[in-house]
């Protein structure tokens, strides 16, 4: 008599291999895990989204005879001295402590080649990167680590950071590892202990008293340089509100699929929104308060191509900042290193323990010994590269609508291939009318 037959093992959805394997290290350690980068699960992003391109009922330009603009300019409302960007991509605050110098020195040459800016991340500015960077911006962290009145005045803008797409209502991390010797010292911290930033700023704790904090800020700067607010997307059009309240030049939105150097897996994965569902409730704002355009609005978090800086635009920001697509290009994660990978644990475009310092490409460590590895010439021509092609695509999507300026994109351009894009983007699902939520039902 034949064997019953066996049923195919089949696993839990909901337990999957990662999650088990997740439990059985919490088991084991006691202790949550950290990791740098940004999301790992699918989220709703760009790629839900198309464009309408001309046909009969619209009129392409001619991609070779007709101009098509790229530039932008940023710091417009207040400050004597708007940024004038060459392109709408700019460089997403990542800090020297977080990356070598070597890593910063790379973002300010390539960022500069391409006339736009980068940004200092928290613990001050280097003179690498002040040196590099034609266009800078310092950041204004919570923790307030590397503050100095000077280093304000000697950049060109000013980022007062709220809060952070992979983390909001979370302070940084940068463990004892990474804390050299001019970490320490440019922190003021002592060597290779932990550092863990305050989640919120020390001296105010609302929008009227940030005003207070911007107009002290416009008194060091002479009222010259541009004062930029960040936030992790969470409630984008209440922040956004808030933010041109207290007297911002420019808001920055940052979604939750941006990275970070370090931080909690659960509040990467589990806090914020995707940044395709933040960008219309941040406009809206500035449209109800009558200052869209007047306001400029810079979106980050998961921006890789130039179909995601033009939909981004498209959606109603004035430019997008980049960071793990900035760290690619100069040689993050670089599938030549796969053996220094696999002797780590992990595998090429796997690795995310960059708190830990030991990153074999030199980006994300304080190590001499790897740091040197990456040659600051080289990174940024291949960073320019990437910014060259990005801006190109751009253009192509925008002359393909008819555009001269690739700030002429306008939801009208879009539609969404699945209805939570439609919803989120509020533009209509393709092939309909509908746009969920706002046209019936």
């Amino acid at each position: 008599m034949d064997a019953t037959p066996i049923t195919t093992p089949r696993k839990s959805a909901t337990f999957d291999d990662y999650t088990l394997s997740e439990i059985r290290r919490a088991a084991a350690s006691g202790i949550y895990d950290i990791r740098g980068g940004g999301a790992k699960r699918k989220l709703p992003n760009f790629d839900d989204l198309l464009f309408l391109g001309a046909s009969m009922s619209r009129y392409p330009l001619e991609g070779y005879r007709e101009k098509c603009s790229t530039d932008v300019w940023l710091g417009t409302r207040f400050a004597e001295k708007p940024i004038h960007l060459k392109i709408p991509v700019t460089i997403a605050g990542m800090s020297f402590g977080s990356l070598s110098a070597q890593a910063k020195e790379s973002l300010g040459r390539g960022a500069s080649k391409m006339g736009t800016s980068t940004t200092t991340g928290d613990g001050g500015m280097t003179e690498e990167e002040r040196g590099h960077s034609s266009i800078l911006v310092y950041q204004l962290l919570p923790s307030r680590y590397g503050m100095n009145p000077d280093d304000l005045r000697r950049a060109d803008a000013i980022e007062v950071v709220i809060g952070q797409g992979a983390k909001p209502g979370g302070g940084g991390m940068l463990l004892g590892q990474k804390i050299s010797d001019r970490v320490a010292h440019m922190r003021t911290l002592p060597k290779g202990i932990d550092q863990r930033s305050a989640c919120r700023h020390p001296d105010w704790t609302g929008p009227d008293d940030l005003e207070i904090k911007i107009q002290e800020l416009r008194e060091i700067t002479d009222w010259q340089k541009p004062i930029y607010i960040k936030v992790g997307a969470s409630r984008p059009y209440y922040d956004t509100a808030l933010a041109v309240k207290s007297g911002a030049d420019v808001v920055v939105l940052d979604g939750m699929q941006g990275g970070t150097a370090a931080t909690q897996e659960v509040f990467i994965e589990h806090i914020g929104l995707p940044l395709l569902s933040a960008i219309r409730p941040a406009v809206q704002a500035l449209q109800d308060l009558g200052m869209h355009r007047k306001v400029q609005l810079i979106v980050s978090g998961g921006i890789r191509t130039g179909a995601d800086v033009a939909k981004a635009l498209a959606l109603g920001a004035d430019a997008v900042a980049i960071g793990t697509g900035a760290l690619a290009a100069i040689g993050d994660n670089d599938p030549a290193l796969e053996e220094e990978y696999r002797k780590l644990g992990t595998t090429a475009g796997a690795y995310d323990d960059w708190h830990e310092g030991k990153c074999p490409a030199g980006i994300n460590t304080q190590n001499p010994e790897l740091s040197v590895r990456l040659d600051p010439e080289l990174g940024g021509r291949r960073l320019a590269n990437y910014l060259a092609v990005l801006t190109l695509e751009a253009q192509t999507i925008a002359r393909a609508c008819g555009k001269s300026h690739v700030h002429n994109l306008e939801p009208e351009d879009l539609v969404a291939l699945t209805v939570e894009a439609a919803a989120m983007a509020q533009v209509p699902l393709a092939g309909t009318q509908w746009v969920p939520g706002l046209t019936g039902a």
